[in-house]
């Protein structure tokens, strides 16, 4: 007695992400203003007991809608060197997107 779980590994934004369909998921900056639906690239498909990769050839796929651009925590890069003087102070945020699946067929 098994249940019928659908999920997708994908390629998104240099990373692979598990996806199901109603996941909210923060992959690096893609183009798309919120609303938009854009179309992820399925690296593996789980349905229910059977699993089918890219290598077998997919034939799925995986839909998402832009929910907002986000931006990443503040990251602190601080140099130094001894004795010279020699200091720099630089901030790093990430540019994010939040994307909702809306289906896997």
């Amino acid at each position: 007695m098994s249940k019928n779980v659908v999920y997708a590994i994908v390629k998104a934004g240099g990373r692979q992400e598990k996806v199901s369909v109603g996941s909210v998921v923060v992959v690096d900056k893609m183009e798309g203003q919120a609303g938009d639906t854009v179309e992820l690239e399925p690296i593996m498909l789980v349905d229910g007991d059977k699993v089918t990769t890219a290598a077998d050839g997919i034939s799925a796929k995986v839909t998402a809608e832009v929910v907002r651009d986000d931006k990443g925590p503040k990251i602190s890069i601080i140099k130094y060197k001894n004795k010279t003087g020699y200091r720099k102070r630089q901030g790093h945020r990430q540019k994010l997107t939040r994307l909702k699946v809306t289906g896997i067929k």
